[in-house]
């Protein structure tokens, strides 16, 4: 501000840039509420040259820093902000920002509230609080009470989950909600210990140690075709030294469809196989086998290693020679699908276990997967796993991997969503078959296979068409995919089991037939069938025309629809919408307790109790959240955002926001998105602001008013109490403290305005004392 003003009174030009309308908006109210106004908007360099001196002007300019030139200064938005509002590095987390909006409540859902437990969620609201119009999200209790929550603590709510329906509200004001939640607290304890007590047993057993033998190791990772990408090194590294640790490994490698997990299980497999023990991979299909085992084949060509396949399209002979030359220990390397995991089947020496595409297993299959493996090192690889719960419970029971980033030069996957339109679909098909490239065409039964083969013989006559499905005999089925890998058809129409992890480089486009027939994992991993090349690829989903979705199905396919950007699968399943087997991770008992609390809040108190028993420091104690109140107008308007589902999903990121640079962030999003903000907005923001500095000192409520501020503590408690009284001492008659233990600061806030203002700075430096 100086600086600016020093240039202005020399009777220089000072042009103030910001890298997005968005942006720099934000940019000039943070100046404005410095001081520094009547700025004029420029978009030319000759409005510039015309500035009279001592003028000041901004401009959307992407620069990365200003600079002087005779009498113009340029400041640029970083040399203000330092590198903190560049937004370039937000973009990943789009996607799951994305499907927080989506997800969000519906109006008659059932949510949990911290504080008061299950209601039925009515709708947005627009009440007068302290005189100013305020947003609140409206409940219904038990009875027929109704409860009024501010927007900015809508963090205090989650959703119930998806057996809602059956869900008893709780009265507000009842004690039964709370008891629930400290007995439920209690079992949680309970289970946390049990899973930390497995982790330190994990940590006692032994396995044996795989060593990676150097020269020959190189020249196998040298035979990888592409350049790894950063998290592949890392995945492979983190397994290599899993490995050698002499531990049981039991890693989750985590990769978008078509990011090579493939490969980290190749090179595992080989450390293993140098080492003299046994490999099993297991996969959910027999297609998938059929094309591990080839890849594998093709690999380890050459390589002192043998290789055998276990799945229905080896012949029973050939299986019955696997399963002697596995028990004699002749056999390295086996592939093949649950039939592995059959009691007949037994290993010489088994060292290492791969599990590709984990979510298609059963509980049994697990559990037998168990007994298999006290001290055999297990890797497993999967683009959608199951629930994080499950993540999030076993906290140290299992490592976590995650690749997300695309091999160089991979595109994402054009997603269309349409009715069905048979000429678009002949378009379709044959545009593919233009540029020399092959077409997957997928049902969701076997019953429609032969009304959409008849189509395409019909419509689209020039194309050879295969058809495949899982009730076909075995030589058949490997027959027709061997075709279809060699290019002699153009479309394979098939049921889901090309679902699981195939790989046909040169078939490039997709379409799914009644795609609202089908789950979000089950479209996402059909989608990353096609794209898998450098090639741009095309998905188009089909709906029954004249006939309405269901609400979930067409906010399934939208979800989709925005998730283009690549390696998004693993916030798909961490949102995993459905809510799909968050029951049996841990034995049946669970499901039961998740009904009590809902399913988000049972997974925070579980993430809690296990933090708390490890002894971390950093327990983030959710269930409370800062009432402000200030009078000023608080809501994302209508007219600004006249989507209400959008509303709602907007609310609910700011609530779980904390960070001022975040707060940033958001407001220019929202520029970028919607336009200027709209004075409500600006508040709105303020308070989320306010309210993240409160939960810093413990502050529970604040009151502004015109004649000064109130604050009260939560537990009547402040984190650093010798700095707190200093405070108020220096404050002198400017504060008091009542009987209550709240303290009022006595303060000329004639505005709501400089209410909000001056609360900010006041909780600023309460915030300053508490952290010491």
């Amino acid at each position: 501000m100086k600086y600016i003003a020093d240039r202005r009174a020399k009777g220089g030009k000072v042009l103030v840039s910001g890298w997005s309308e968005g942006s720099l908006d934000r940019l000039l109210q943070v100046l404005n509420e410095h001081g520094l106004a009547n700025i004029k908007p420029v978009t030319t360099l000759a409005q510039v040259a015309s500035l009279k001196p001592g003028e000041a002007a901004s401009a959307v300019l992407s620069l990365e820093s200003g600079f002087e030139t005779g009498d113009l200064v340029v400041i640029g938005e970083q040399d203000i902000l330092g590198d903190r509002m560049v937004r370039r590095s937000k973009r990943r987390k789009r996607g799951a920002d994305f499907i927080a909006e989506v997800a969000g409540l519906d109006e008659g859902s059932i949510v949990v509230h911290a504080e008061h437990g299950i209601g039925r969620f009515i709708g947005l609201r627009t009440i007068e609080a302290a005189g100013a119009p305020h947003a609140c999200l409206e409940l219904v209790y038990a009875d027929g009470a109704k409860l009024f929550l501010p927007v900015e603590n809508i963090e205090l709510l989650s959703r119930y989950g998806s057996e809602a329906s059956d869900a008893s509200l709780d009265k507000l004001g009842g004690v039964a909600w709370q008891a629930r939640k400290a007995k439920l607290k209690k079992r949680l304890l309970d289970m946390a210990g049990g899973l930390i007590r497995i982790a330190a047993e994990r940590l006692t057993r032994h396995a044996p140690v795989l060593a990676t033998p150097d020269g020959l190791y190189d020249e196998f990772a040298a035979r990888f075709p592409y350049d790894e990408t950063e998290d592949q090194m890392n995945s492979i590294e983190a397994v290599r030294e899993d490995l050698g640790a002499g531990r049981p490994m039991d890693r989750l490698v985590c990769g978008d469809v078509g990011f090579g997990k493939t490969e980290v299980a190749l090179r595992a497999a080989f450390i293993a196989a140098m080492n003299g023990v046994q490999v099993a991979v297991v996969v959910p299909t027999t297609l998938l086998a059929r094309q591990h085992f080839k890849t594998f084949t093709e690999r380890f060509r050459g390589l002192p290693v043998r290789l055998a396949q276990a799945s229905r399209l080896v012949s029973s002979k050939e299986l019955a020679l696997t399963k002697k030359e596995v028990a004699e220990g002749k056999t390295d390397i086996v592939v093949g699908t649950h039939a592995l995991l059959g009691a007949s089947i037994n290993f010489a020496n088994l060292g290492l276990l791969i599990i590709d595409e984990e979510q298609h297993f059963g509980v049994k299959h697990k559990e037998r997967l168990k007994e298999l493996k006290s001290d055999v090192h297990v890797l497993t690889l999967s683009a959608t796993p199951i629930p994080r719960t499950l993540q999030l419970a076993l906290t140290g029971v299992r490592e976590l991997s995650l690749i997300t980033t695309a091999p160089v030069d991979r595109m994402a996957v054009r997603t269309f969503i349409s009715p069905f339109d048979a000429l678009v679909i002949r378009e379709t098909l044959m545009r593919e078959h233009y540029r020399g490239g092959q077409s997957f065409y997928v049902c969701p039964r076997l019953a429609d296979l032969s009304e959409i083969h008849d189509f395409l013989k019909s419509d689209v006559p020039e194309l050879k068409v295969a058809v495949a499905h899982g009730q076909m005999p075995a030589t058949e089925l490997e027959d027709i995919m061997n075709a279809f890998y060699e290019g002699r058809y153009d479309v394979l129409l098939s049921t889901t089991i090309v679902e699981s992890g195939l790989d046909v480089p040169t078939a490039n486009t997709l379409i799914v037939h009644r795609a609202d027939m089908f789950g979000l994992a089950q479209l996402y991993q059909l989608r990353g069938r096609v794209g898998r090349s450098k090639v741009r690829a095309f998905a188009l989903f089909t709906l029954p025309v004249n006939r309405v979705l269901t609400g979930m199905a067409e906010r399934r396919l939208k979800v989709l629809q925005s998730l283009d950007t690549l390696g998004a699968g693993f916030q798909l399943a961490s949102h995993d919408l459905d809510l799909r087997g968050a029951g049996n991770l841990l034995g049946d008992e669970q499901s039961g307790h998740i009904k009590e609390v809902g399913f988000e809040l049972y997974q925070q108190m579980l993430e809690e109790a296990v933090a708390e028993l490890k002894g971390d420091e950093e327990i983030a104690d959710s269930g409370w959240s800062p009432q402000i109140s200030v009078g000023t107008p608080v809501m994302i308007p209508d007219e600004y955002v006249p989507d209400l589902h959008l509303r709602l999903g907007l609310y609910r990121r700011l609530g779980e926001i904390t960070e001022l640079g975040d707060i940033d962030a958001f407001g220019a999003e929202l520029i970028d998105r919607f336009g200027p903000l709209p004075l409500e907005v600006q508040h709105l923001l303020k308070i989320v602001y306010i309210k993240s500095l409160c939960r810093t000192a413990n502050v529970e409520k604040l009151d502004a008013g015109p004649k000064g501020v109130v604050v009260q503590f939560r537990n009547r408690e402040f984190p650093n109490p010798g700095n707190l009284v200093g405070y108020i001492a220096k404050q002198g008659t400017m504060a008091k403290i009542r009987a209550d233990h709240s303290i009022f600061f006595q303060r000329d806030f004639p505005t709501p305005e400089k209410r909000l203002a001056g609360a900010a700075v006041l909780m600023t430096q309460l915030a300053g004392l508490a952290k010491g």
